[in-house]
């Protein structure tokens, strides 16, 4: 077997190991309804996904005040709440989880949700047995910033170049260049493949077999 490249992979959660992305812009557009601003089209709430909730919010309604902010996005948590049991994994996300972390890979997640939504999405599914960390955009900075990402490999003892990032977003892919870390970038989420190959990615993978076999080759 060759030496590994990698020691730590960490994950992005909605768009990459679960599918949400078409809940969550459907629950964007919803709330920008119910509070009368303007509804964006599917790429432009998309492209928010992996932001914090209020980042998200700022983006998709930059003229909204403070007030208008938290009404955006207490509708969206009400309609997205209303329907996330209606998210499942992708297929051969549990799989691939289950077969790294038996070879001995560190696993976390960096994700835009807020640590209740994240826990609650762990506890659910099963998850949370196989990761070793996770962050949050509620307790730490919103991607693209690197903070999750520097917090995890600190906490693992992990350096930068033994870290792989793998998510949908290009600010997924910006995290981990800020960080220092690799990256991989999974086309089937909410960025389309030309932002996601301009920030030139080690690869980009249209499914979880791909990616389990570009992690058995080059992880």
């Amino acid at each position: 077997m060759s030496e590994r490249n990698f020691d730590l992979i960490v994950f992005d959660w909605d768009g990459t190991l679960m599918d949400s992305t078409a809940l969550i812009v459907e629950s964007i557009q919803a709330a920008c309804a119910d509070i009368g601003v303007a509804i964006p089209p599917r790429e432009r709430a998309a492209h928010v996904i992996g932001l914090s909730l209020l980042g998200a919010v700022q983006e998709v309604a930059p003229d909204l005040d403070e007030a208008g902010c938290q009404q955006l996005a207490e509708r969206y948590r009400h309609h997205y709440l209303a329907r996330d049991h209606e998210t499942v994994l992708f297929d051969g996300a549990r799989e691939l989880l289950e077969s790294l972390r038996e070879q001995g890979y560190q696993l976390a997640i960096a994700t835009g949700k807020a640590r209740r939504g994240l826990n609650r999405v762990l506890a659910q599914s099963g998850l949370e047995p196989l990761f070793h960390a996770s962050r949050c955009a509620d307790e730490s900075f919103s991607k693209p910033h690197p903070g999750m990402l520097l917090e995890l490999m600190d906490e693992l003892f992990v350096a930068p170049e033994r870290t792989l990032m793998i998510g949908d977003t290009t600010h997924d892919l910006l995290m981990a260049k800020n960080a220092g870390a690799a990256a991989l970038a999974m086309t089937y989420g909410a960025h389309p493949v030309e932002g996601l190959a301009a920030e030139q990615p080690l690869a980009l993978l249209d499914s979880m077999r791909a990616l389990r076999d570009w992690l058995a080759c080059h992880g």
